[in-house]
């Protein structure tokens, strides 16, 4: 029985400050000198790199529908292993979920399964003492749900809150905070930087968190919340772990050196969820770090390359600008060696993007559109890879603008119902828009570090090579955004 002392930090519905309030709490108590980890309910991987920041250890997601409702309680207790507090933030409101599955995806139902006090976080600029009937609602709604208090946000001046502490004191609600209006100021960097302000270090998101952790020092009773945080009971389930997910891999030869895996990132972090660098070691591989900004070169000895999904849409500028190492990831394909990208990582493979030009691994071409595809897809491998076999069945998330001419390659990556097949798989190559998450399916490390330790393979010289002719049309995979689709592409020349 393994206890965390922890804490889930929700709210009524998005907009009510609960991002800035979990990376605000995250740093006041690390600022204390508490050992602190940051979860993110949903697969929002850049709200988790801020958490990270906060907490000065990986940020990361917990996401049932990405990783399986069973693995939930595990993987928090992987992440949080060693610290004082576990700080979850949910998604959107307590009872949501993008799918509609609030029984099994919500951050109330993520929050009973990790037996976890809630603590909501509600805008009151426009209420008053119907506060207390918006708390009670929420806490009638699911009598096994643990709503443990609130802390207010946006209130007016000191009678605004006296009025509201009598109202929530009738109905038995402890308040942990009041933050004015001005507390929680707009500092973070906008969101179209994505991860990128915390994966390479910028004095812009450390400054942002620092003035949320003085905000919430300042207006909320942290002792109060830890004592909250320490009731939780303790978790009847094993921690999840690297080695033992990465179980059955075919081991490196003994005395063979571990073969180097590039994963793209920077001094912050990488593009990843953080449970890839953990599996890739598990299978014995040497994980090296690549900025794709500044690295002119691939790490040496590098045997494969993996490109997370976090990789923002909006640095095509700088990917492009990097000439020399994109003709280094091209020729790392050529030669056969692993290469998996996915979200934007898929982008940078291309030949173009908005016309600038990218590795060109791939012949496609990518443009951004202004509508934002975003949603779950249950995907079926169109072909054997380092990443599934033909016919696997895996579920992974997407949210992007830009479209790509042509869709899917020759071979395919991935298709699922009621879309055309996308996604591209050459040689050791596979690239898509989907990002699945790795700790769901382990062997896609065990596959790609096998595949890197492999003596590389006589890679024929193919023909052709040249753009095939597209169409333009609806995406009937994706309807949220416009589709380019046509021929599959191959390789360019």
């Amino acid at each position: 029985m393994t206890v965390v002392p922890r804490l889930v930090l929700s709210a009524p519905s998005s907009g009510h400050g609960k991002n800035a309030l979990a990376i605000g709490l995250l740093a006041a108590f690390a600022d204390r000198g508490l050992d602190v980890s940051g979860f993110k309910i949903g697969p929002d991987q850049v709200d988790a790199a801020y958490l990270g920041l906060a907490s000065g250890r990986p940020g990361r997601t917990l996401d049932p529908r990405l990783v399986g409702a069973e693995r939930v309680a595990p993987l928090l207790l992987h992440g949080a292993d060693g610290t004082d507090l576990a700080v979850v933030q949910g998604s959107m409101g307590l009872y949501d979920s993008l799918t509609g599955r609030s029984e099994t995806e919500s951050t109330a139902a993520v929050a009973t399964a990790l037996r976890s006090p809630v603590v909501l976080v509600v805008d009151v600029a426009a209420m008053g003492q119907s506060v207390a009937a918006l708390v009670h609602g929420f806490r009638a709604y699911d009598e096994q749900l643990w709503i443990g208090g609130v802390i207010l946000n946006r209130v007016a001046s000191a009678r605004h809150e006296a009025l509201l502490r009598e109202a929530l004191d009738d109905i038995g609600i402890p308040v942990y905070g009041a933050l004015r209006r001005q507390d929680l100021p707009s500092v973070l960097p906008s969101r179209r930087h994505g991860v990128v302000p915390v994966v390479e270090g910028a004095g812009e998101a450390t400054r942002a968190v620092r003035r949320l952790g003085e905000a919430v020092t300042a207006t909320v009773d942290l002792e109060r919340l830890i004592g909250l945080a320490r009731s939780a009971p303790a978790l009847g389930v094993q921690p999840w772990s690297p080695l033992g997910a990465a179980e059955g891999a075919a081991p490196v030869p003994a005395g063979a050196a571990r073969p180097v895996v590039a994963l793209v990132g920077g001094p912050g972090g990488s593009f990843s969820h953080a449970e890839t660098a953990e599996l890739l070691r598990a299978a014995g591989a040497e994980v090296v770090p690549l900025n794709p900004f500044t690295d002119e070169v691939l790490p040496a000895g590098t045997r494969a390359l993996v490109v997370g999904g976090a990789l923002p849409e909006s640095y095509a500028e700088q990917l492009s600008a990097n000439r020399r190492l994109c003709i280094a990831v091209a020729e790392l394909a050529r030669t056969g060696q692993p290469v998996i990208a996915e979200g934007a990582g898929l982008l940078w493979l291309a030949r173009e993007l908005d016309g600038l030009p990218m590795c060109g691994v791939i012949d496609a071409i990518g443009s951004l559109r202004d509508g934002l595809v975003v949603g779950y897809r249950e995907a079926t491998a169109q072909g054997d890879s380092v990443v599934a076999v033909r016919g696997e069945v895996v579920t992974g998330h997407k949210e992007h603008r830009a479209v790509l001419t042509p869709r899917g390659g020759q071979r395919p990556a991935w298709s699922w119902p009621g879309g055309t097949p996308e996604g591209f798989i050459w040689r050791g190559v596979h690239a898509s828009q989907l990002v699945p998450h790795w700790a769901a399916y382990p062997r896609i490390a065990t596959r790609l570090v096998a595949a890197a330790a492999a003596e590389p393979a006589t890679v024929p010289a193919e023909a052709g090579g040249g753009v095939p002719a597209v169409q333009v049309g609806v995406d009937p995979g994706d309807p949220a955004g416009v589709v380019v689709s046509g021929p599959a592409g191959g390789p360019p020349a």
